[in-house]
């Protein structure tokens, strides 16, 4: 992988995507198959967040892949390639798609994560009104719920403070109910606040 010092070079300090010149840190495009090519590429944050899927793709932000598609650069050509492929419901992201060449060997590489899939749905953990939850937030049950392997009843309107989110599950949080460690649906809860 290139250190960042090399990152910043290549990059002239800005976003290799946007060139934008704040909030810059690397970001890795995952595995080659071949192994030979250098997987790493210098973003701003908000490109980062995109393609990490913690934000919601911003179409308007990516219409600048009409030029940084045709970089020589092969993990930057990857982003691309994958970022048209999860906004190719939008009619240019499918138009450049079809102008779009990726070597056999790159295009694997490409998919190889399936970061490309899922048109650019983000997967968060939502309350029942589909707030978006986040580790430490307080939430209050509305409903009551037996909890499994127990005789407690967590009863509606608890309010469960300082939950934990499951990690490769978005449906379920993890927090202390009358002093016990319980695993709770996040349709049956409503984020404090």
């Amino acid at each position: 992988m290139l250190t960042e010092k090399a990152l910043q070079i290549r990059s002239g300090n800005k976003c290799e995507l946007c060139e934008s010149v704040t909030g810059l840190s690397i970001y890795e495009t995952g595995p080659d198959a071949a192994t030979k090519e250098e997987i790493a590429v210098y973003v701003c944050s908000k490109c980062k967040a995109q393609l990490e899927k913690k934000e919601m793709p911003d179409a308007r932000h990516w219409k600048l892949l009409e030029q940084t598609m045709w970089s020589e650069i092969p993990s930057i050509q990857v982003i691309s390639w994958r970022m048209l492929n999860r906004l190719r419901s939008d009619s240019w992201a499918a138009d450049l798609l079809d102008l779009f060449y990726l070597p056999e060997e790159h295009e694997a590489w490409a998919k190889a994560t399936g970061d490309h899939v899922n048109d650019g749905l983000v997967e968060l953990h939502r309350d029942a009104n589909g707030a978006i939850l986040q580790e430490g937030d307080s939430v209050v049950l509305t409903k009551s719920l037996d909890v499994k392997g127990s005789s407690l009843t967590a009863r509606l309107g608890t309010v469960v403070k300082n939950i934990k989110l499951v990690k490769d599950n978005f449906e379920q949080i993890e927090g202390r109910v009358e002093g016990q460690q319980i695993v709770i649906l996040t349709k049956f809860v409503k984020k404090q606040g």
